[in-house]
């Protein structure tokens, strides 16, 4: 008797044993879907999305996000920073207003005020990387999420100082430094930087100093290029190629946000020069494109158009 009790307990157990296993088995073969936030709700989860151009992947182009430093989604708004002039403070960081977003699901519609509409196919890489996929130019752009609080401002500045030059319509000469021996760059009085034909180029002018901007006439056009200086955070180097008659090479640096100063190494001479005419990359004004318009392009890209 007490052996047959001894098994029925034996028995018994292995039924409840065997029941809480499978139960446990269910409950991992069951899949339960995660609670997920909307795509409207993931694009202002940061408040500024930083454009990792270098990352671009297609041979096409969205003209507003080539030409934007970070943009941003704010109930409804599109905002970005296309200019380094002001970034950081323009827009409460933000930048400038420039259209208005919608999504559905996955799909992300951009009304730019000038470049018109796109729809973007959205992906999350991470939890705080997005890659937009546009389908008629098969281009991806890929957006990296912060804060304000927490983003350096300093260093998309300083990376990106190449296109800093071109926003404004030229650079005017207001100060030579009584040392240093005398050559030939003594006489330029004006350095106009821009994107256009075959990469970033520049001009240069002998006019006299004070001049309407209008009234310019530029005596000379070549490239430049723009690199850094190892360990120094904030300091360039600049080359100016002026083609046959040799380059002209300084070490830049900013004093402010309208003025540079250029030391020229092989004759210890120091210039200064001041931003006139400062040029809001929106990408227009009032409707209109501007007449000189910023691109970023990927730094092998860069690399290419030097040649």
């Amino acid at each position: 008797m007490k052996t047959l009790k001894l098994l029925s307990v034996i028995f018994l157990s292995s039924i409840l044993l065997t029941s809480c296993v499978a139960e446990v088995v269910i409950e991992e073969d069951v899949y339960i879907e995660e609670p997920r936030i909307t795509l409207n709700e993931l694009l202002n989860t940061y408040e500024i999305w930083y454009v990792d151009i270098e990352r671009t992947k297609g041979n096409g182009e969205v003209p507003f996000l080539q030409k934007a430093f970070t943009v941003s989604f704010r109930n409804g708004a599109f905002l970005a920073n296309n200019n380094l002039v002001g970034m950081g403070n323009n827009g409460n960081g933000f930048g400038l207003n420039v259209g208005f977003y919608d999504t559905f699901q996955m799909d992300l519609d951009i009304d730019h005020d000038i470049d018109g509409t796109y729809r973007f196919v959205i992906s999350q890489i991470s939890d705080n990387e997005i890659e937009m996929y546009d389908e008629v130019t098969n281009t991806s752009y890929y957006l990296i999420g912060h804060q304000r609080s927490d983003f350096d401002y300093d260093s998309v500045f300083y990376d990106n100082i190449h296109y800093f030059l071109q926003e404004y319509e030229t650079w005017e000469k207001v100060f030579t430094s009584e040392y240093g021996v005398l050559n030939e760059f003594d006489n330029e009085n004006y350095l106009k930087f821009s994107y256009f034909g075959s990469g970033e180029n520049f001009q240069s002018s002998q006019d006299e100093i004070g001049i309407p901007i209008n009234d310019i006439f530029y005596d000379y056009t070549g490239h430049y290029e723009v690199n850094d200086i190892i360990n120094i955070f904030d300091r360039k180097t600049l080359t100016l190629d002026y083609d046959y008659l040799g380059n002209e090479f300084f070490e830049l640096s900013v004093i402010n946000d309208s003025k540079i100063e250029l030391f020229h190494p092989n004759s210890e001479t120091v210039y200064r020069f001041v931003g006139r005419r400062h040029i809001q990359f929106k990408s227009s004004e009032k409707g209109k494109p501007t007449q000189n318009e910023k691109k970023r392009i990927k730094k092998a890209d860069f690399r290419k158009l030097s040649k």
